[in-house]
This record gives C-alpha cells, structure tokens and sequence, in this order.
C-alpha cells in the first residue's frame, strides 16, 4: 500500500490506546462484522480487525444474493436450508433497503431427468462423481419442498411452474429446447459491501467497541495478538480474553501466524462477469435465470444496476493467491449465456467489470466443490499454551445466515466470557434498514419530511442508496454540489463525506466498496482523478499522494478486475 503524508486514522489509534479488550475479532469480513455487531449490543468490550480494507475477501465476491440454497436439499442439509430461507425472510424485513424478494428462473428442457441419481447421490455418494441433470419432476419436488421451508409470514412468494407455451410468453429469448419453467423467490442483495458497513456502524456505535481495518495480525507473542498498522508499518501487542478468528478462506493462515497451525480450510473459488448488453437485460425480464449445465454446475444470469452480472464458477483453489476470473472462465460463462438466450449475441467488449473471490468452505478433499456443505462450525483451541485464552476459529459460512452465524458464535464466545446474552438482533433493523419507508406513500412521507432543501429527486436517490442513514447525508451535504462529471450520480461532496466517515484508507476503498462506481463500468483515468480529488481533503492526500493512490488503483482494477485504465496522459494533479 502507497502510505499517504496525513492519513488521519483514529480507529487504530484507539486499538494503540486500549490495546486490551475482552474479544479480539481476527478477520472484517461479513461474518467477523456481525459477531462484533452482537457482542457489542451485548455490551462486551470487542475490538475487530482487519487485514485490508472491510468486506474486501471473499464477501466482496457474492452472487449478491440472499438465498436458502435449493440445491442444499439435495445433500440432505436440511437444517442449513431450514436455517437459511429463515434468515433470508428475516432480513427481507431487517434490511429492506439492500434486501428485496427477487424472482428467479429456472429453464428446464427435461421432465424426468434425475429422478433415480438425486436420492443416489443424497444417501450414497454424497457429492462424488459427475452429477446429472434434474428435470421437471424433480425440481418441482424440491421447490415444494422449498416453500414449505420458507413459510414465514409471506416474506417471499411461493413458486410457480409453466408448459412451454407459457414459458415462451414470458421469455421469448429461451432457447426452444426449453419445455418448462419454474420460477420461486429467493432475495437480491444489490449492495453487499454497503450492507457490511451498516452491520459494522451499528456496532461501532458501541462504546465498548472499536474496529480498525488495514490492520493485520503479523503473530503472537504468548498470549498477546501482534498488530501491524498497514499504512504506517509500526506493530503493536493487543490481549484479549477470548480470541476470534473469522478470516474466511485465510483461516488456517491466521491460525499460523497465531502459532496455532490447523487445517480446516479449502476454499473453491468463484468468479464472475458484469456486462453492459440491453438486450441480454431485457430478456431476463427482471428475474435472475438459474441454469444447469450439462456438468451439474450452475450459471446466474442476474439484472442488476442496469447491468447483467453472470456467475458463477466453483473451482478449487490457494487462498494464499490473489483470484482473478479467467480467459477460460468467461468462456465458460459465454458458452453457458448461449446455451440459455442462443440468439443473444455477447462478447469480450461488452464486459465492463469482473470479480473473483474464495468460498471459505471447509477442507472437503476428493468431495465435488459444487457439493461441500455450505454450513458452518466452530473450532476451539488456546493461544498460548495450555492455559492460554480461548481461540475460536470460525469454519464455513455464507452470507445469508450471517446473522445466525453470529448470534451462535457470539453465544459461545458468552459463555466463554461468563456473560449474559441482554438483547436478541432477531428482529432488529440493520442500519439504514431502520425505518425504511416500504410503500410508496410512506415514502413520499418519509422524502417531505427528510429532504430539507434539497430537491425530492435526490433524496429519493440518497434514499435508495443508502437507506435511512441518507438522514445523515442530506442534513450534511449542501444543496448546490459538484457533480463528477466521469463518475455519473456522484457529486464531489457525497465522495468527501464517504471518505470522511466511512474508514476509507485508499481510492479503490471507494471505487469498489463505498460506491458502485466500477462495478457499473466506465471507469477511465479521469474518473480515478476525479474521485481521488474529491476524497484528498479530507483524507490529507497531497498532489504526489493523490497520484500514488490513481496508480495504485489502476494496477489493482487492471490485475484484479480486468479493467485496463491508462493513466499517463493524466495533467499534473493538486489536492
């Protein structure tokens, strides 16, 4: 990381200053968030850290989905299925702001296709061998099975199935193999790195909690934690009572650099494309197509943001490699795209974004990827010695049951601690999610009465954008604002007000998880300049500063996103 000359960070600060907490939290990713999220609202004295930027591993990389995992039934995970279509209704009603039901199709062109091989599979080889295609009859089976699953108040809709005449009527761009198909509701997650930042404000708000990213853990000495600051280099010891680890995939890394060495980790790496093709967005009509390849894997072609995101791959792989997504893998997703919508032309110059990232699946060894369980445990050891604090290492988990995750691990961490549990986040709004307005009057009510000066039009996108934390922004944000002319639907002072309150640390913190602003594409060396600009006062960043950060971000679009920005024609810069 290129350090900045005055890069204010007080949070790591605050970790210097009190460098003792009740439960240390190893790992900012969604999982690690929200167990710092109820331990705080538990009152514990919590600190979390994390090794780069928050949400920037393998929770940055989702499907941005909320789903109970359909195909979860066919490995016979049941509880986890339970589990899931639960917290996904949970948090359709905690966090309607980034959570919303989403339709999704799936196109079959076989009736019974699967039948015998699915309880094969289920009872006998569990995920070994090539799976087959499921037709007709067996997804209507499971997704019956699904909605009884997913009674829970009407927070989704139930599944419906269509002939091939219907079919056609609602999706005349499928390929006419197609006899059927099925469409249920899982849920959208439309800003994931945005929803993470909620889960972690809402515990930060905590007097007894503080969290610090670029802050990674280096070592131990006995039973204190080492702590590097990433933009200043200095290291510093931290205690706790209880150590977590939630590092995701790097689990058994940190584990190491604990001087605990495990091996419970084997994560499969999944990638994905974003393209700018209106055509191929229209013809999902607004719903998420679910496909079977011929090899058992699964395609999402999925509208989202005005753009079509199509993934995803399950491939095994090295945590300790950066991922990136592939030649091979975008002509696998292309090949599939044809299989689905055949006359429907896509190519290279239509991809305007790609992110790959790492499942923090357990070890599975000679286990298909597409069939590890998506489930979780916790692994308890000391730090130290024998007698050492409690280590706990968090193994598995996904996004949507992040909040159950965290109130199971949370409870062992109470126990762990003697502690009571004072308060249930079961039905407790997210963020922005806190009084949301879901009807269209309650939000014109909720736009006249929060909007100030500004105009209905931009608060209504504040709103959008951000929830009901938009309160926050419009009474800060002036009216007349400098909108970025190569960043469309930011102003320079939405970005300043980011990276002042937000823990922004570099430019692709804003690039990639405060904004959506290259995942929509039409990211140039202009917009970098404009943004970086933008961010320098508050952030302290210099003229040599600012141009360390345009470089440092290009290097990373370009090697991590495909994104190829020229920087050099760029004019000398001032902050």
């Amino acid at each position: 990381m290129t350090e900045s000359k005055a890069t204010i960070r007080p949070n790591i600060q605050a970790l210097k200053d009190r460098a003792h907490a009740e439960v240390l939290i190893i790992g900012g990713g969604i999982n690690g968030i929200a167990t710092f999220r109820d331990l705080a609202l538990q009152g514990v004295d919590v600190a979390l850290v994390e090794r780069d930027d928050y949400v920037s591993g393998a929770s940055s990389a989702s499907s941005h989905m909320i789903h109970g995992g359909v195909r979860y039934l066919e490995n016979g995970e049941f509880r986890l299925v339970k589990e899931s279509v639960t917290e996904r209704n949970r948090l359709v009603r905690n966090a309607p702001h980034f959570v919303r039901p989403l339709p999704t199709t799936i196109p079959i062109h076989r009736t019974f296709s699967g039948i015998l091989t699915a309880p094969f599979r289920l009872l006998v080889t569990h995920g070994r061998g090539k799976p087959s295609e499921r037709g007709a009859l067996l997804i209507k089976l499971g997704l019956v099975m699904y909605d009884t699953f997913s009674r829970d108040g009407g927070a989704v809709p139930r599944h419906r199935f269509h002939g091939r005449r219907r079919s056609r009527e609602l999706f005349p761009d499928l390929d006419d193999r197609f006899r059927y198909t099925a469409t249920y509701y899982d849920a959208s997650m439309h800003d994931p790195e945005r929803l993470a930042l909620d889960v972690l404000r809402d515990g930060a708000r905590e007097e007894s909690a503080r969290a610090a990213n670029y802050a990674p853990v280096v070592g131990a000495d006995g039973a204190a934690v080492i702590i590097r600051d990433a933009v200043t280099g200095e290291e510093f010891p931290f205690t706790a009572d209880v150590v977590v680890n939630t590092s995701g995939p790097w689990t058994d890394i940190t584990n190491a650099a604990l001087g605990t060495p495990t091996r419970f980790m084997g994560g499969t790496k999944g990638s994905h494309i974003v393209l700018e093709n209106a055509e191929l967005l229209e013809a999902t009509r607004g719903n998420e197509i679910f496909f079977e390849a011929a090899d058992g894997r699964i395609v999402l072609i999925y509208p989202l943001k005005g753009r079509v995101m199509v993934g995803t791959t399950d491939i095994d792989a090295d945590p300790s490699t950066p991922t990136v997504c592939t030649d091979d893998e975008i002509s696998y997703f292309f090949d599939l795209i044809a299989q689905v919508f055949p006359r429907i032309t896509v190519d290279r110059s239509q991809i305007v974004y790609t992110f790959s990232g790492i499942r923090p699946l357990p070890r599975h060894d000679d286990l298909a990827p597409g069939f590890v369980s998506r489930d979780y445990r916790i692994e308890k050891a000391r730090l130290g010695g024998a007698d050492g604090v409690p280590l706990m290492s968090l193994v598995g988990g996904k996004w949507t049951t992040f909040r159950a995750l965290a109130e199971h691990l949370s409870t062992e961490v109470l126990a762990a601690l003697g502690r009571p549990r004072r308060i249930s986040t079961l039905d407790l709004a997210i963020g922005g999610g806190a009084g949301y307005p879901r009807t269209d009057s309650d939000r014109s009510r909720w736009l006249e009465a929060h909007r100030g000066a500004h105009s209905a039009a931009f608060a209504d996108r504040m709103l959008e954008r951000y929830g009901t934390y938009a309160t926050e922004m419009l009474g800060t944000l002036p009216v007349n604002q400098r909108p970025l002319e190569h960043a469309p639907g930011y102003s320079a002072e939405e970005i300043a007000f980011l990276a002042e309150r937000e823990e922004v640390v570099t430019l692709i913190d804003l690039l990639l998880r405060r904004t959506h602003i290259a995942f929509v594409g039409g990211v140039t060396a202009e917009t970098l300049a404009e943004v970086a600009e933008a961010a320098a006062p508050v952030l302290g960043w210099d003229a040599d500063a600012i141009r360390a950060q345009i470089d440092d971000a290009a290097r990373e679009l370009q090697e991590r996103h495909r994104i190829d920005v020229e920087t050099s024609h760029l004019a000398p810069l001032s902050a």
